[in-house]
């Protein structure tokens, strides 16, 4: 196994204590506009809006793009919280987007972000929790208290959109932190407290694939205020690493934990192996851009049977071109021979009306480049995506996201690529001379989320310009049209529809095949009507970001019951991979996700036929995040032709189950360990509990070999994935 150097930052995890006390609040009353009047704790707020903290403002009818608003939380706190160990209150108001200010009682005891006109100018934080402490002696027992919030939103969509407001007793983590940092197996935990207070440290090293623990002492720590504590913590290669502090105070643990990756994928065989697709659909007339996916020694020589007229294979490159006027279903044979033997695979090209049949595999430059993308950085992916050799495993797609538009737009109206892309059609062209195909990005409003150049007004040039360079793939995203869409007098399904609508008229006018993907985050249940505009896939959620809470949150609850509405041609979108080197700019690290979470990640977009687009920087891609990435029997669960996306089957004590039937009679399941600490499960037991019995064979995909029944240690966030035939 190749070596793995590497820098980690543990996440810190914490757990409320079982018995925490408090109160959750789901609405508040809302008002557009600002106004400081509206902090008073007695300020009359009865005839504002009421709205759901668990849904920003937009998917509820409100329009406030680059403007405030203001939420009125109204709650009876009981005398209850005064006891604990701490006399505080804790305010948990989760996510807000994008900046806020928060009062109780009049009292200003919180700040996130920083508005226009601040010192230092915007800065928006959609992201950061809101846990504010208060001083009890603000807090009214057992009577009426205001929370006051303003709201700044930079860009749509705003406000409150996570969970209910908490109001409760601060735990262990909001006095006391603790990190670990390190290399090459040596680490340091470092602890940091707001408060005096003393507990038991000690570590757990194990071994992630044979689950050996080796034993270590545990030690006695005094924490206070002026002291930082360090442990130093060593760890062979290859190994998880988890620290724990027990609280004698709180009575109440943190961990952090690091696990240097571990790959288990098997190498791919010296000898060809296709991995890619068994189907590949395109319309009548238009481009057919397919390159074969096989894996093994290069040099190999490609051929293939059955080719229909007006269809060509570049026997070197293994790349098929041209187009097939007559519609039908073409059953056709690759093969590809090396030195070492020779692999065949049947395969149909489907030529219709229906394109996308599989769910799209390549690469996005938007998590590692942000908009400092250029098509020189584009191009490197993209010999990264070949030498690397992730297209050998049915990657194809190269998209450009965001930043790559002129200032303005040519004088007889039609787009221009800025100075960062001088030829976009020899990018096309040299893509598809590779078997690659090109995406790219715009908004149906007049500008992008980064305030580049959208396609209001221009829809028909737009699409006829991206025909000429040879575009395979268009992003749309609603952000600029926020502003130009007013759901105060319109919030039908319908006004959500239109701009998408319209843009997918003058696609379907081109020559050529162009997946249309839509990107506005799940609004006015996109999943229901996608379809029947004839869109290829749809987001359903906000932007993912590599941590734990973001995967967990679109993932395990945002995906639930959407199932019935993906299927071939029309896919249900996640979001990106956040695996690899990411970090939407110049400053590009490792993902923040643990290796498990990561093939958790991987795992659960596969069964959810999810777009597989790849977030990272290809030029810096370890084996590790390749082995991810390329595992055949995986990606052969997301590609499967079948087209049915996995359902939510047990969600039970931490754990949950998700399963999906698959065309050759087997059906994959995914069993998720979402806990903060190793569970043991029976395989048997789990597999009935969804009905399966009488099971001939179980394979580990990750593995690729067949297992018995028996138990096995799912690691925190961790996923057992097999196959199954009965």
């Amino acid at each position: 196994m190749k070596k793995v150097m590497l820098t980690i930052l543990a996440v810190l995890l914490w757990i409320l204590p079982a018995a925490a006390q408090g109160v959750s609040v789901e609405t508040a009353r809302f008002h557009v506009g600002d106004d400081m009047a509206w902090l008073q704790a007695g300020f009359d707020d009865s005839s504002w809006q009421v709205l759901a903290l668990n849904r920003d403002w937009n998917q509820q009818g409100i329009r406030n793009t680059e403007g405030f608003g203001w939420y009125r939380i109204h709650v009876v706190i009981p005398s209850t919280l005064k006891k604990g160990v701490m006399e505080q209150v804790l305010l948990d108001l989760g996510p807000i987007d994008d900046t806020d200010e928060t009062w109780l009682n009049g009292v200003l005891v919180g700040k996130t972000g920083r508005n226009p006109g601040d010192e230092g100018g915007y800065e928006g934080k959609w992201q950061a929790p809101r846990r504010y402490i208060v001083d009890p002696k603000l807090v009214k027992w057992d009577q009426e208290n205001v929370i006051a919030v303003r709201v700044y939103n930079g860009g749509d969509p705003g406000g409150f959109y996570s969970r209910p407001a908490w109001i409760g007793k601060p735990t262990l983590c909001d006095y006391v932190s603790m990190s670990l940092v390190g290399k090459d197996g040596a680490y340091t935990a470092t602890l940091r407290s707001a408060i005096k207070t003393s507990g038991t440290f000690e570590t757990v090293i194990m071994d992630p694939v044979t689950e050996k623990e080796q034993p270590t002492q545990p030690k006695k720590l005094k924490l206070s205020p002026k002291k930082e504590i360090t442990v130093p913590v060593k760890a062979a290669e290859n190994s998880r690493l988890t620290v724990i502090y027990r609280d004698d105070k709180f009575d109440e643990t943190l961990e952090a934990e690091v696990c240097t990756p571990y790959i288990l994928t098997p190498p791919a065989p010296a000898t060809p192996r296709y991995n890619g697709p068994l189907v590949f659909g395109v319309r009548p007339g238009s481009p057919v851009i397919f390159r074969l996916a096989f894996s093994g020694d290069k040099p190999m020589k490609y051929a293939v049977e059955g080719l229909p007229e007006g269809v060509k294979l570049d026997p070197d490159k293994g790349v098929l071109s041209g187009c097939v006027a007559k519609e039908g279903d073409y059953p056709l044979v690759l093969v590809a021979r090396n030195a070492k033997g020779e692999a065949r695979a049947e395969f149909t090209l489907k030529v219709g009306a229906q394109i996308a049949l599989t769910p799209p595999m390549g690469w996005n430059s938007w998590n590692c480049w942000g908009t400092s993308v250029s098509q020189e950085r584009v191009m490197a992916s993209a010999a990264a995506f070949l030498n690397a050799g992730l297209a050998d495993y049915g990657y194809s797609y190269i998209n450009i996201d965001d930043a790559w538009e002129a200032a303005e737009r040519n004088p007889d109206g039609t787009i221009a690529t800025n100075e960062k892309f001088p030829d976009m059609k020899g990018l096309a062209d040299w893509l598809h001379g590779n078997g690659l195909r090109l995406g790219i990005y715009s908004s149906p409003g007049d500008r992008t989320c980064g305030g580049y150049l959208g396609t209001l007004d221009h829809e028909k040039q737009d699409a006829e310009t991206w025909n000429a360079w040879g575009i395979d793939y268009l992003k749309y995203d609603w952000c600029g049209y926020a502003k130009v869409f007013d759901p105060s007098s319109d919030h039908s399904t319908a006004a959500y529809m239109r701009p998408y609508v319209k843009m997918q008229q003058y696609l379907r006018e081109q020559p050529r095949d162009i997946f249309y993907s839509l990107c506005q985050y799940g609004m006015a249940n996109v999943w229901e009507w996608g379809a029947f505009i004839d869109a290829n896939s749809w987001r359903t959620t906000g932007d993912i970001t590599d941590t734990w809470d973001s995967l967990y949150s679109i993932g395990f609850e945002q995906q639930v019951g959407l199932h019935p509405y993906a299927g071939p041609g029309h896919w249900n979108d996640p979001d990106m991979l956040v695996v690899g080197k990411v970090g939407w700019s110049d400053n590009l690290r490792d993902s923040r996700l643990t290796p498990d979470e990561q093939y958790t990640h991987i795992s659960l977009w596969s069964l959810l036929a999810a777009n597989m687009l790849i977030g990272c920087d290809l030029s810096q891609i370890d084996a590790f995040t390749f082995n991810l990435l390329c595992n055949n029997e995986v990606n052969a669960v997301n590609q499967d032709i079948l087209g049915k996306q996995a359902h939510q089957d047990v969600v039970e004590d931490g754990m949950q189950m998700w399963s999906r039937e698959l065309y050759d009679g087997g059906i994959a399941v995914g069993i998720f360990n979402l806990n903060d600490g190793t569970v043991p499960v029976d395989l048997a037991g789990a597999l009935g509990k969804i009905g399966i019995e009488g099971v001939e064979t179980v394979r580990d995909l990750w593995r690729q070999k067949d297992i018995p029944m028996g138990t096995y240690n799912i690691p925190s966030h961790g996923v057992l994935y097999v196959k199954v035939k009965k």
